[in-house]
């Protein structure tokens, strides 16, 4: 099983200059925007290890997933959420041909914390031996900053301060995560209990 990450959180979606007063960074002087690229690879750096954390999507982009076995014949679970749409369905072969699904033949199962892709019909399309499935789809909270749940934004904005603040801490290897940030998102995690899909 194998996640991939199509398109990547555009830089207008990055709110550098609220990460800024934030802070509480000097403006309006010459030089102002010199660390923003380095300002920007932090607030990248705190949403993506909130996502891993909460395996929740918080700017919206495309992904694929490839399975070489369904866990159910009936339903898949998707590895993170909310997902918006299934944009696509390939079957591959042992050799790597592709044969498209017809969006017919599935629906997306819309959970807050276990999404799925589930057969319109009895069974989803059997993946032959040695082949794959590869599902396509659009995950995310929001297109753009604004639209983020307030939690989730202002657990961006703690992580990449501490990030900001602890550039330079060698010490701090050991996956840490301030306590304001872990209450933050806490409720946006999922409690592994099965691995069942709710319809």
């Amino acid at each position: 099983m194998m996640l991939v990450e199509e398109t990547t959180v555009p830089q207008a979606a990055l709110p550098v200059e609220e990460f800024k007063a934030h802070l509480r960074l000097g403006s309006g002087f010459s030089g102002a925007s010199v660390q923003d690229a380095v300002l920007e690879s932090f607030l990248r750096a705190a949403m993506a290890a909130i996502e891993a954390r909460t395996g929740k999507i918080l700017i919206a982009r495309a992904f694929t997933y490839t399975v070489t076995f369904w866990r159910r014949p009936e339903v898949q679970s998707l590895p993170v959420a909310p997902v918006n749409a299934v944009t696509s369905v390939e079957i591959r072969n042992g050799t790597g041909a592709a044969e498209v699904v017809d969006p017919g033949d599935y629906r997306l199962v819309q959970d807050g914390q276990a999404p799925g892709l589930r057969a319109t019909g009895s069974l989803l399309p059997v993946i032959p031996r040695g082949g794959s499935a590869v599902i396509g789809f659009a995950a995310g909270y929001a297109e753009d900053w604004a639209g983020l749940p307030a939690d989730l934004a202002q657990a961006v904005m703690l992580l990449a301060a501490h990030y900001y603040e602890y550039r330079n801490e060698t010490a701090l290897g050991q996956g840490c995560m301030p306590f304001g940030v872990t209450s933050l998102i806490e409720r946006y995690r999922v409690m592994r209990i099965g691995t069942g899909v709710r319809t």
